[in-house]
């Protein structure tokens, strides 16, 4: 690809990835024209349908956060390392509309790839935690994919997704409840009681 094509498509990306981010998957072609300053058949030589652009984003978007996972793998705090990877990956699911249920579904097979890499990725990570005692054992990479997937997909309408999405993976990491020395937590099963409040009739 020539020099300048190159820079028309990258242009077209970044353009494309807005779009994205504000309309989800039903983003205007013609709109992501008239934005980045081309013609709508510049936009269709690149991206000929909507999935072609759809699965550039992603696929975009997936190399940037494998990149930080590469980099975030050589520091020397793998918990550190870990927990900066997964707010990546929640923002990025959160912010990008449609990215979180397309790697929930994993139909298309560029969505295969992308749940592939960031998997191929992220388990060093998982690796280098688990083995300084700072990661729960036997908690894996496909189960924090999972959590962040989730997390994502119940944030992304939200009016700041991105921030409400990284609030609610802190919650999670850290725990909601707090267990008193005097006063243990007890579960309905150790107690023969229910810990929620009963309905008044």
């Amino acid at each position: 690809m020539r020099a300048d094509a190159r820079r028309n498509y990258e242009h077209l990306l970044e353009v494309a990835a807005q779009a994205v981010a504000e309309q989800g998957a039903d983003a205007s072609l013609e709109q992501i024209a008239r934005t980045a300053g081309v013609g709508s058949g510049t936009v269709r030589r690149h991206f000929p349908t909507r999935h072609a652009l759809l699965e550039a984003v992603f696929r975009d978007r997936i190399g940037a956060l494998c990149a930080q996972a590469r980099e975030l793998a050589a520091g020397p705090d793998p918990r550190t390392a870990l927990v900066d990877f997964l707010v990546a990956i929640t923002r990025a699911a959160a912010t990008i509309r449609g990215l979180a249920e397309a790697l929930n579904r994993s139909r298309a097979e560029g969505v295969y790839c992308a749940s592939d890499q960031l998997s191929e990725a992220g388990e060093p990570l998982v690796r280098r935690a688990a083995e300084a005692g700072v990661l729960a054992p036997g908690v894996t990479f496909a189960d924090l994919s999972t959590l962040v997937t989730g997390i994502a997909l119940v944030t992304e309408k939200d009016s700041d997704p991105a921030a409400t999405a990284t609030r609610l993976l802190s919650l999670a990491m850290t725990g909601f409840t707090i267990t008193s020395p005097r006063q243990p937590l007890t579960t309905a099963s150790s107690s023969g009681s229910s810990p929620w409040p009963r309905a008044r009739h």
